[in-house]
């Protein structure tokens, strides 16, 4: 049977019909290892949960726009699309006539439906751009702390985070990977934009065949796939840096460092050399001190660093572990580490960042531009680190550091958000609610009623990949898919596109924005300067738009096989110089210890978090929650589809926790259980597991935020972790994301008591217009 051909976050497929109307997704036939995720996109199509008509918040349509508490408990009022883009477009006029363009927040951050063209924040951006700018965001909640940091230490983060080692280049020469936070396989399914094939799980698979050493430093054991035998470092959460720096003290205390490369590589060693000693603060970072803080015997880690020192060792760094209190640190020590073994830029060996953490990293397909839709220039130069919204909105005005320099939270008005869903992405869900009451105006467009639309003045209904054409591919993907029309839109869904066209007419710069071109017709626009400028430059020749239309792809050229980190620099570092101050590696950064941050030293430090299982702030939470990433939706995409409902326990999000904790608390498989602290609290299932370090407790991240009406600290009946995260930054380098780790309490809920039901599968509560009747309107204007 033919397929529709499109594409994904989480991969290439075809969609095929049923005779019930019901559709199916079929993996890409060159895809090695399909991700689980297909089978959640049948599900969630037509979900109950779809945003089928443009709806209005009762309250902002009977009192016009203003902060409001109501915001995410209050009906809303269908009405027409028309009616829908005037009310939107005499609101945009009046925010930017009385309070100028600053006053929109536009950051829009999330995971929008893959596609060149239709990737909702770009529409979004490059409608804001024409309509005279708007107060952006910078990075992103996965890697805010690392890319302000990597510049700092090896002038570009992108030559890591996009460029690490390639996994053949591994597989082939490492004796010994060190994996701090692992090599977790259900994150190498996902890759912004699009992927045909899934090759990390078979590179794993080769390193498990073949026997390479490795040592999964981290608190879950399913971080490494179950078949790699490794040895397990069940760390305690968030003292990685202190076994880091155990390690390098053995190296350096025995003799096992590589002075000649840190000599010529490497700037600051001394400094670092001095805190490491002791020589700097009267205490030795040794394998005794680190063994106190992060629960692994001295003996052991004095053994795994010379074990190091005698092999092709790389040590990897995921991206979770940046996403935490001072995250900094984890990342400079895990480059410090391997710099003082002395095989950076050496085949299989060094430093990597990410592995596991996405699946591109390692990866060999093409490193090629792929087509892409202008944005333009944003006039407006206000923004914010993009995990700082809830301060953004609460705190107009106020200072904050970034990367060195102090800016000012500008006063927001307009909320416009597409594409994303900050109340999965953001943290303390009860702070980030107290936020969006500020603004006068929230709008959000979304395929579904999740919370963020929930929260929201005017929510748009858009299309999915599904209902719409595109063409689709992500960094390093082999293919550039052409993503055809499965289905019809599902109700009265628009393309971002035609909506904010409508805006843009409204508004006076349709011409402008749409340059006069429909959606196929820039497909066929953005395809052709893409291959006329491949051609142009010999590195390939595409087919024709309607050669590709009609295959449904193009293979791509292929990318480098083998590839190492740094290979140009090791190979002659006068010659290719890192671009930092010093040309080389920097163990110690003159410029941030000018900063004098308390929160980051100018080198590689312990610092002690505020919530972690050795802090005083644990005898009242004994527990540490590890929000990661689910392995059955992506974010929280997905969450009403088979793959992750199937997944839920006690109708909740699934908690898995260590037999002992469990049975401190008479506590047995399935129960419904109740996961609080002073930010907030939510309901789960417990799934009892001896792969969690006994203390710890994991709950992933996407569940929709389910809060209970009339309940503060908000109870989530739906087990959102964030809830129960900090919305404080890495440090006031960059300002990053810190919502890995939480401290908890974990009690059953009780028998006799009926617990508050989930109802974000159902849509929000509709109600009657409750403005006078159109006619009785216009007879009063």
């Amino acid at each position: 049977m033919n397929t529709t051909p499109t594409t994904s976050h989480w991969g290439a497929f075809g969609v095929r019909h049923a005779a019930d109307g019901s559709v199916e997704a079929v993996p890409h036939p060159a895809d090695p290892s399909p991700s689980p995720l297909l089978g959640g996109v049948g599900g969630s199509l037509r979900h109950t949960t779809r945003v089928r008509r443009p709806a209005v918040r009762r309250g902002w349509l009977e009192h016009g726009p203003g902060p409001s508490a109501a915001r995410g408990s209050e009906p809303f009022v269908e009405v027409d699309w028309d009616e829908a883009l005037d009310l939107l477009a005499a609101e945009l006029l009046r925010v930017r006539t009385e309070h100028g363009n600053r006053a929109v927040f536009g950051g829009s951050y999330g995971w929008a439906s893959a596609g060149r063209f239709h990737h909702a924040q770009s529409q979004l951006h490059r409608f804001l751009n024409q309509y005279g700018g708007y107060t952006g965001s910078r990075n992103s909640y996965s890697l805010g702390t690392s890319l302000v940091l990597l510049p700092h230490l090896v002038g570009d983060a992108e030559a890591v985070l996009r460029a690490g080692s390639s996994w053949p280049t591994i597989t082939a020469n490492t004796g010994l990977i060190v994996a701090f936070g692992g090599i977790p396989e259900k994150n190498v399914y996902v890759t912004p934009g699009g992927v045909t094939r899934h090759s990390t799980p078979g590179h794993l698979a080769e390193l498990a065949a073949a026997g390479t050493g490795i040592v999964l430093v981290g608190p879950l054991r399913a971080d490494l796939p179950e078949d790699i035998d490794a040895e397990w470092l069940p760390v305690v959460p968030g003292s990685d840096t202190a076994l880091m720096l155990g390690l390098a003290h053995t190296l350096l205390a025995e003799g096992l460092h590589d002075r000649a490369f840190l000599d010529r590589y490497c700037s600051g060693f001394d400094t670092l050399a001095a805190y490491l000693d002791g020589s700097a603060d009267g205490t030795a970072k040794d394998a005794d001190w680190a063994a106190r803080l992060c629960g692994i015997e001295a003996g052991r880690i004095r053994a795994l660093a010379r074990r190091m020192a005698a092999a092709r060792t790389l040590v990897t760094v995921t991206w979770s572990l940046q996403r935490a209190r001072y995250g900094e640190q984890p990342v400079w020590a895990g480059l410090a580490l391997a710099s003082m073994l002395g095989q950076i830029g050496l085949p299989g060996g060094g430093f990597g960042h990410g592995y596991g953490s996405m699946g591109d990293v390692g990866d060999t397909g093409p490193v090629l531009r792929l087509p892409f839709l202008p944005q333009g220039q944003n006039p407006v130069p206000d923004f914010i680190p993009c995990a700082r919204i809830s301060d953004l909105l609460l705190h107009p005005g106020e200072e904050f550091r970034y990367d060195g320099d102090s800016y000012t939270y500008p006063d927001i008005r307009l909320v416009y958000w597409a594409g994303g869903n900050p109340f999965h992405h953001h943290q303390d869900l009860g702070r980030l609610r107290r936020a969006f009451a500020r603004p006068d105006t929230v709008v959000v467009h979304e395929p579904h009623w999740t919370a963020s639309a929930r929260h929201a003045d005017i929510v748009l209904p858009v299309t999915t990949t599904l209902e719409r054409e595109d063409l689709g591919g992500g960094r390093r993907d082999t293919h550039l898919i052409a993503m055809h029309q499965a289905v019809a839109p599902v109700g009265e869904a628009r393309d971002d596109y035609a909506v904010l066209a409508g805006l843009a007419q409204r508004l006076g710069f349709e011409k402008e924005f749409t340059e006069g071109r429909s959606p196929r017709q820039w497909l066929r626009h953005l395809y052709t300067e893409w291959s006329s400028d491949l051609t142009e430059s010999g590195i390939a020749h595409p087919p024709s738009f309607e050669r590709f239309w009609a295959d449904g792809e193009w293979q791509l050229p292929p990318g480098p096989e083998q590839h190492t980190l740094f290979a140009e620099f090791r190979a002659d570092p006068v010659a290719a110089p890192l671009a930092t101050p010093s040309g080389r590696i920097e163990l110690a950064s003159a410029r941030i210890a000018a900063m004098q941050l308390p929160d980051c030293p100018g080198h590689p430090s312990w610092v002690e978090p505020e919530e972690w299982l050795g802090g005083a702030a644990a005898e009242r939470y004994p527990l540490l929650l590890i929000a990661n990433q689910p392995s059955t939706r992506l974010h929280s995409q997905l969450d009403t589809g088979a793959v992750s409902l199937a997944a839920k326990v006690a109708g909740r999000e699934a908690l898995q926790l260590h037999p002992a904790d469990a049975a401190a608390r008479g506590i047995a498989d399935g129960d419904l259980l109740r996961v609080f602290n002073d930010r907030g609290a939510c309901l789960v299932g417990a799934v009892l597991t001896d792969r969690v370090r006994a203390g710890v407790v994991r709950l992933p991240t996407g569940a929709w935020f389910d809060p209970v009406p009339g309940v503060e600290p908000p109870l989530c009946a739906h087990g959102n972790p964030n809830a129960l995260t900090a919305d404080l930054p890495s440090s006031r380098l960059s300002q990053g994301c810190t919502g890995q780790h939480a401290l908890v309490q974990i009690e059953r809920w009780p028998d006799d008591v009926p617990p508050p039901p989930v109802t974000v599968r159902h849509p929000p509560r509709f109600t009657a217009d409750p403005r006078p009747s159109t006619v009785d309107r216009e007879s009063h204007q």
